[in-house]
Protein backbone atom coordinates (compact mmCIF):
# COMPACT_ATOMS: atom_id res chain seq x y z
CA UNK A 1 0.00 0.00 0.00
CA UNK A 2 1.43 3.45 -0.81
CA UNK A 3 1.09 6.40 1.26
CA UNK A 4 1.76 9.60 1.33
CA UNK A 5 2.35 12.72 3.91
CA UNK A 6 0.43 15.80 2.49
CA UNK A 7 0.96 18.86 3.58
CA UNK A 8 -1.68 20.44 5.92
CA UNK A 9 -3.62 23.58 4.97
CA UNK A 10 -5.84 24.55 7.69
CA UNK A 11 -8.39 27.05 6.75
CA UNK A 12 -8.81 29.04 10.03
CA UNK A 13 -12.67 28.62 9.67
CA UNK A 14 -15.54 27.40 12.05
CA UNK A 15 -18.78 25.59 10.92
CA UNK A 16 -20.41 28.60 12.06
CA UNK A 17 -18.52 31.25 9.78
CA UNK A 18 -21.46 30.17 7.58
CA UNK A 19 -23.07 33.10 9.48
CA UNK A 20 -22.11 36.54 9.59
CA UNK A 21 -20.84 36.03 12.82
CA UNK A 22 -21.18 33.34 15.37
CA UNK A 23 -23.58 33.42 18.43
CA UNK A 24 -20.73 33.42 20.80
CA UNK A 25 -19.88 36.83 19.07
CA UNK A 26 -23.22 38.42 20.01
CA UNK A 27 -22.92 37.06 23.25
CA UNK A 28 -19.77 39.10 24.14
CA UNK A 29 -21.26 41.88 22.71
CA UNK A 30 -24.36 41.61 24.77
CA UNK A 31 -21.67 41.04 28.06
CA UNK A 32 -19.94 44.28 27.08
CA UNK A 33 -22.73 46.35 26.58
CA UNK A 34 -21.66 46.61 23.15
CA UNK A 35 -23.90 46.58 19.03
CA UNK A 36 -23.36 44.27 17.16
CA UNK A 37 -23.87 45.52 13.23
CA UNK A 38 -26.81 45.41 11.30
CA UNK A 39 -25.71 42.48 9.30
CA UNK A 40 -25.57 40.05 12.41
CA UNK A 41 -29.21 39.69 13.43
CA UNK A 42 -32.38 39.85 13.73
CA UNK A 43 -35.01 40.09 16.51
CA UNK A 44 -37.50 37.77 17.00
CA UNK A 45 -39.86 39.42 14.54
CA UNK A 46 -37.13 38.69 11.59
CA UNK A 47 -36.03 42.37 11.51
CA UNK A 48 -32.12 43.01 11.88
CA UNK A 49 -31.53 44.65 15.34
CA UNK A 50 -27.94 46.18 16.59
CA UNK A 51 -28.90 44.96 20.04
CA UNK A 52 -27.72 41.95 20.75
CA UNK A 53 -30.18 41.18 23.23
CA UNK A 54 -32.76 40.89 20.78
CA UNK A 55 -30.89 38.38 18.25
CA UNK A 56 -29.73 36.19 21.77
CA UNK A 57 -33.23 36.33 23.14
CA UNK A 58 -35.83 35.08 20.32
CA UNK A 59 -34.20 36.39 17.25
CA UNK A 60 -31.08 34.93 15.58
CA UNK A 61 -28.28 35.19 13.32
CA UNK A 62 -28.23 35.79 9.53
CA UNK A 63 -26.66 34.00 7.10
CA UNK A 64 -23.22 34.94 5.52
CA UNK A 65 -23.69 38.25 3.71
CA UNK A 66 -27.00 39.21 5.75
CA UNK A 67 -29.91 39.95 4.60
CA UNK A 68 -31.20 39.32 0.64
CA UNK A 69 -30.19 42.64 -0.91
CA UNK A 70 -26.65 42.45 0.61
CA UNK A 71 -25.85 38.79 -0.70
CA UNK A 72 -27.46 36.94 2.21
CA UNK A 73 -29.09 34.40 -0.39
CA UNK A 74 -25.33 33.35 -1.17
CA UNK A 75 -24.30 32.91 2.83
CA UNK A 76 -27.89 30.70 2.45
CA UNK A 77 -27.00 28.20 0.27
CA UNK A 78 -23.54 27.78 1.89
CA UNK A 79 -25.75 27.16 5.15
CA UNK A 80 -27.75 24.37 3.20
CA UNK A 81 -24.40 22.80 2.23
CA UNK A 82 -23.15 22.59 5.38
CA UNK A 83 -26.71 21.71 6.75
CA UNK A 84 -26.00 18.75 4.03
CA UNK A 85 -23.41 17.52 4.83
CA UNK A 86 -22.61 18.04 8.91
CA UNK A 87 -26.36 16.99 9.68
CA UNK A 88 -28.13 15.21 7.51
CA UNK A 89 -25.28 12.91 5.77
CA UNK A 90 -23.86 12.71 8.75
CA UNK A 91 -27.01 11.11 10.74
CA UNK A 92 -27.17 14.19 13.22
CA UNK A 93 -29.78 17.16 14.14
CA UNK A 94 -29.61 19.76 11.76
CA UNK A 95 -31.27 23.69 11.00
CA UNK A 96 -34.04 23.93 13.61
CA UNK A 97 -33.43 20.54 15.22
CA UNK A 98 -30.17 21.60 16.82
CA UNK A 99 -30.55 22.40 20.32
CA UNK A 100 -30.87 25.89 21.18
CA UNK A 101 -27.88 27.73 22.40
CA UNK A 102 -27.34 27.76 25.98
CA UNK A 103 -30.04 25.21 26.15
CA UNK A 104 -28.87 21.78 28.15
CA UNK A 105 -32.72 20.64 27.72
CA UNK A 106 -31.03 17.70 24.81
CA UNK A 107 -28.69 16.22 23.39
CA UNK A 108 -27.22 18.57 21.31
CA UNK A 109 -25.70 15.52 18.02
CA UNK A 110 -23.58 17.68 16.11
CA UNK A 111 -22.48 16.12 12.91
CA UNK A 112 -19.12 16.54 10.86
CA UNK A 113 -17.90 16.18 8.07
CA UNK A 114 -14.29 15.81 7.00
CA UNK A 115 -12.94 15.95 3.60
CA UNK A 116 -9.54 15.28 2.75
CA UNK A 117 -8.30 16.52 -0.74
CA UNK A 118 -4.41 16.22 -1.99
CA UNK A 119 -3.97 19.60 -3.92
CA UNK A 120 -1.15 17.79 -5.71
CA UNK A 121 -3.50 15.60 -7.71
CA UNK A 122 -4.80 18.84 -9.39
CA UNK A 123 -1.94 20.76 -10.66
CA UNK A 124 1.54 20.83 -9.02
CA UNK A 125 2.82 23.70 -7.25
CA UNK A 126 -0.55 24.31 -4.90
CA UNK A 127 1.73 25.28 -1.65
CA UNK A 128 3.27 28.36 -3.82
CA UNK A 129 0.05 29.39 -5.76
CA UNK A 130 -1.55 29.55 -2.52
CA UNK A 131 0.61 31.23 -1.02
CA UNK A 132 1.01 33.59 -3.85
CA UNK A 133 -2.44 33.95 -3.20
CA UNK A 134 -2.34 35.03 0.58
CA UNK A 135 0.33 37.50 -0.15
CA UNK A 136 -1.88 39.05 -3.31
CA UNK A 137 -5.00 39.92 -0.71
CA UNK A 138 -3.13 41.21 1.65
CA UNK A 139 -1.56 43.78 -0.97
CA UNK A 140 -4.97 44.72 -1.96
CA UNK A 141 -5.55 48.68 -1.21
CA UNK A 142 -7.66 49.45 0.99
CA UNK A 143 -10.17 52.42 1.65
CA UNK A 144 -7.76 53.49 4.54
CA UNK A 145 -3.95 53.58 5.25
CA UNK A 146 -4.99 51.99 8.75
CA UNK A 147 -6.70 49.39 7.62
CA UNK A 148 -4.67 45.91 6.26
CA UNK A 149 -6.71 43.09 4.31
CA UNK A 150 -6.46 40.28 6.03
CA UNK A 151 -6.88 36.26 5.25
CA UNK A 152 -8.11 33.54 7.04
CA UNK A 153 -6.09 33.25 10.76
CA UNK A 154 -4.14 36.68 9.83
CA UNK A 155 -6.55 38.15 13.00
CA UNK A 156 -5.74 35.16 15.00
CA UNK A 157 -2.07 34.83 14.70
CA UNK A 158 -1.96 38.62 16.19
CA UNK A 159 -4.01 37.93 19.29
CA UNK A 160 -1.67 35.39 19.61
CA UNK A 161 1.30 37.50 19.70
CA UNK A 162 -0.67 39.96 21.96
CA UNK A 163 -1.61 36.92 24.19
CA UNK A 164 2.27 36.49 24.54
CA UNK A 165 3.16 39.96 24.91
CA UNK A 166 0.64 40.74 27.89
CA UNK A 167 1.47 37.26 29.75
CA UNK A 168 -2.35 36.45 29.33
CA UNK A 169 -5.27 36.99 27.55
CA UNK A 170 -6.84 40.45 27.79
CA UNK A 171 -10.99 39.73 28.89
CA UNK A 172 -13.30 42.75 29.16
CA UNK A 173 -14.44 43.67 32.60
CA UNK A 174 -17.92 42.03 32.16
CA UNK A 175 -16.37 38.78 31.05
CA UNK A 176 -14.58 38.60 34.12
CA UNK A 177 -17.40 39.49 36.20
CA UNK A 178 -19.94 37.01 34.64
CA UNK A 179 -16.99 34.19 35.12
CA UNK A 180 -16.65 35.19 38.90
CA UNK A 181 -20.15 34.98 39.31
CA UNK A 182 -20.42 31.45 37.74
CA UNK A 183 -17.41 30.57 39.71
CA UNK A 184 -19.53 31.62 42.54
CA UNK A 185 -22.32 29.21 41.75
CA UNK A 186 -20.11 26.31 40.99
CA UNK A 187 -18.27 26.60 44.29
CA UNK A 188 -14.84 27.08 42.95
CA UNK A 189 -11.93 29.90 42.84
CA UNK A 190 -12.87 33.05 40.60
CA UNK A 191 -9.98 33.74 37.94
CA UNK A 192 -7.02 35.10 38.98
CA UNK A 193 -6.27 38.16 37.51
CA UNK A 194 -3.05 39.51 35.95
CA UNK A 195 -2.57 43.58 36.57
Amino acid sequence: MFFRVLTVFRLDQEIDQRMTCKVIDVELAARKENPVPLSWGVGAGGKETTDPSKVLNGGGLLPLGGVEVSGGYKGYGLSSMIEIFCGILAGAHWGPHVRKWMSTNAEADLGQCFVAIDPEAFAPGFAERLQDFMQTMRALPTSSPSFKVEVAGDMEKRHELLVEELGGIPYHKNQIAFINELAGKLGVEPVDLIQ
